[in-house]
This record gives structure tokens, sequence and C-alpha cells, in this order.
């Protein structure tokens, strides 16, 4: 099925090859991010489980209702009706045909093992916000793979010239399709602060397990991580500031980051490295979020030098998070700081046996080796196991700062 003009994903290749060689797939990821979109190009049928009309058969007997279907069929939020999932497994295990189920869902839902039945079965596929890539339709090799060469020649730019307030305003205008490419201005706050709240309340009840929630000190807390976003924060601290206690923050994290608000990207060690923190990085995942519940705008984000370099910061880090997850070399991101806050890299990208990359995230538009002193301690301290590091920065140029470092502009994550 397909309508309309259609903007080609990242996930789309990732898609078309889980379909050819597995019987059931699940699209997961922020609501509107673009799933239910992606999947209908690809399936004969579609069953929309989130209204009651279509979602009744499945209800009452997901088994039968499943075995009508042409196929390849979608189960667009197959959370609404639980017992589907089951019904899915119990078809595969009959018949583990290639291309035969895709489920979209964006909310992970909180089940014992007797639920959860489709290990195995069902494989999930991770899918994010519209990256700068996408929107500009820039069909070039992707950053993730290219950076393992760093050199000032592959890490050049686009041809455009952006400074800082460019990517200030592709931050807070952030990847959601409806937001970014359909809204602007007051239309577009209006749209995010209702994403917001509708995450915030239902969406984050659903993950719950259907426990209560008081929607005010979640949104609190959600606040609060807006602050903290691209920091290293121990949890004490994100507990004082939202003012809450340690088992309900902890009920907190899991909500947010299972409706895809929120995630946390682990500290990285090396037996190389002898007292590294490990404490992971928190991260929302669209800059465009983190603006709107701090109600900051472009100018007010530029006036806070440290809000300035966490928005850049979280804005890096979801170009290259949905790279990295449909990239073939599978590298892990982490980020990398020692407990005493002498070294720290904002974000590590661990290839394995290829090695380790480092990325330094600046609001600057003239980088200098100093800049890169990070990177130069963990590759002296790393050695071959070091492949390149790169300092990311809102200036229009490329260049080499020392062996296996360079600084690039922010737009070579994109560049064609």
């Amino acid at each position: 099925m397909d309508g309309g003009d259609y903007l080609e994903r990242l996930v789309d290749p990732v898609l078309d090859a889980a379909l050819e060689g597995l019987p059931a797939i699940s699209l997961v990821g922020p609501r509107a991010c673009g799933k239910t979109t992606s999947a209908r190009r690809r399936a004969k049928q579609v069953v929309r489980l989130n209204k009651e009309a279509e979602a009744a058969a499945f209800a009452a007997d997901p088994d039968a209702a499943l075995a009508r279907l042409e196929e390849p069929a979608l189960l667009d939020e197959w959370q609404e009706v639980n017992p589907v999932l089951g019904a899915v497994k119990r078809s595969v295990d009959d018949d583990a045909r290639a291309g035969r189920f895709i489920l979209t869902g964006s909310v992970t839902i909180e089940t014992d093992t007797d639920t959860w039945a489709a290990t195995g079965r069902v494989t999930r596929v991770a899918m994010y916000p519209l990256t700068q890539r996408e929107i500009l339709g820039v069909a070039s090799p992707l950053f993730v793979d290219r950076v393992l060469k760093a050199d000032a020649v592959q890490l050049e730019g686009t041809a455009d010239r952006l400074e800082l307030f460019d990517y200030l305003g592709m931050a807070v205008r952030g990847g959601f399709p409806d937001a970014a490419l359909k809204r602007s201005g007051l239309a577009r706050e209006l749209w995010l602060a209702s994403y917001l709240e509708e995450l915030l309340s239902r969406d984050a009840k659903r993950a719950g397990a259907g426990t209560a929630i008081d929607y005010a000190r979640l949104n609190g807390y959600a606040t609060a991580l807006a602050a903290s976003s691209a920091k290293v924060v121990d949890d004490a601290t994100l507990r004082d500031s939202a003012h809450v206690d340690r088992r309900t923050a902890a009920g907190y994290d899991r909500r947010l980051e299972a409706v895809f608000f929120s995630e946390r990207v682990p500290a990285w060690w090396s037996e190389k490295l002898t007292s590294l923190t490990a404490l992971p990085k928190r991260y929302v995942v669209d800059a465009s979020l983190m603006a709107s519940l701090l109600r900051a705008d472009v100018d007010a984000i530029a006036a806070r030098p440290g809000l300035l370099g966490q928005v850049v910061d979280t804005f890096v880090a979801s170009q290259l998070r949905p790279e990295a997850a449909v990239s073939g070399l599978r590298p892990a991101l982490h980020h990398l700081r020692d407990k005493g806050g002498r070294h720290e890299v904002d974000i590590l990208l661990d290839y394995g046996a290829r090695g380790v990359v480092g990325i330094e995230v600046k609001a600057s538009s003239a980088p200098s080796l100093a800049d890169a002193r990070h990177l130069c301690w963990l590759r002296d301290r790393l050695g071959d196991r070091f492949a390149a590091g790169v300092v990311l920065h809102t200036g229009p140029s490329a260049f080499r700062l020392s062996d296996k470092i360079s600084a690039a502009p922010i737009s070579a994550i994109w560049a064609a």
C-alpha cells in the first residue's frame, strides 16, 4: 500500500531485508516518527488496533482474525490488543515463511514471560525521528561508516555555510515529520506541547502496565531530565531536582524510555583505562522535545552557554543514533568520562574489532587542538584500538588537528 509523496528513510533497506528473510518484524520507535507510513508501503493489509472497530475481532479471537489477513499484514499499535502477539507467535511457529507480519508500536509494554511470547519469532527493528540526512534526501554513505577513516577530505561539510543559529533552528524544529515538515512557528510549538502531554499521560500510563501515574510529577521529572540531556548526572541529583524519591524516579525512567522520550547511553570502559565512571549519559531522543519542555526557543538557548552545549550535543546524538541503528558495521553508542572529570568524550562509537571513534561536540565555529585534548588523551592510551577522533563544530570547515584527529562541521554528518 502506498500513497502520496514518501520521504525515504534510513530504515527502509533494513525493513526490506528483514521482510525478505524473516517471518515477522516489530518496528519500534517514538510515536509519530513515521513507523506506520513506512510499514504501510510494504503491507498488503493494514489493521489499526487502536481503532475499536478493527480491533474487536482480534480481541475476541486473535488466531482466527490473524488467519484471515492478506500478507504481508501490518498490525499497527499492536500493544492495544496484547493477545495478538501470542497469535503471531503461534502462526509463525506453524508457518515461518518470510515477510508475513509487521508489528508497529510506540510503547514498550511491561510484560511477563507468559505474555511476551515472541522471542525468536518477532525481530525488532528500531526507527527514530527524521535526521537532516533524510529531510534533505542525501544518499551519501553514512557518517558512522565514513568516520572510521576520518580525515579532512572525507569529512567535508555541505556546500551550505551553516552557522550556530542554523543548527539551533534544526534542533528546535526536530525530526517528527508532522512538526518538522508541515508546521512552523506557533503551530509547531502547539503540536510539540500536545505531543508531550499525550506522551506523558496516556502513553506513559500504558508503559507502566496500567499502574497509577501522577502526571504533574512525571512532567516535572521529564523536565528535569530534559534540563540534564547530554549530561552525566547521578540519579540522586536528578531525583532531587524533580523532588521525587528513588522508587518513583526509577519507575519514571522506565516509563520515559518505554515511550521513547529518552534513553541512557552507557559509559564505555576498557582494561587499558582505569577510574572510568560507570554512570550513563541521558539524552532526550529529539531536541525539539527538550526545547519544548524547557520552553526555550533559539534565542533563549543561545543566551545560556550550558544549555547551548547540551542542545547541540543532543541534536548531534539524534543524527548519529538512527545511523548507528542501520549501519552494517553496528557501532554501539557510548560516552566516556573518568571519575575525576578530568577527561571525557561526548560520544564514543565502539565498532568492536574495528576499533573505536571518539566524537567531541563543540558549539564553536573555530575549534583548536585544545578542543581535541580529550581525544588526544584517548588516542595515546588506546593505541591501535583508537581508529579516529572528530571534533564536530558549528563552523564551515573541515581540517586536520592531529594524528587520527580531525575537526569537521556538524553538517558533515549528512554531507553529500
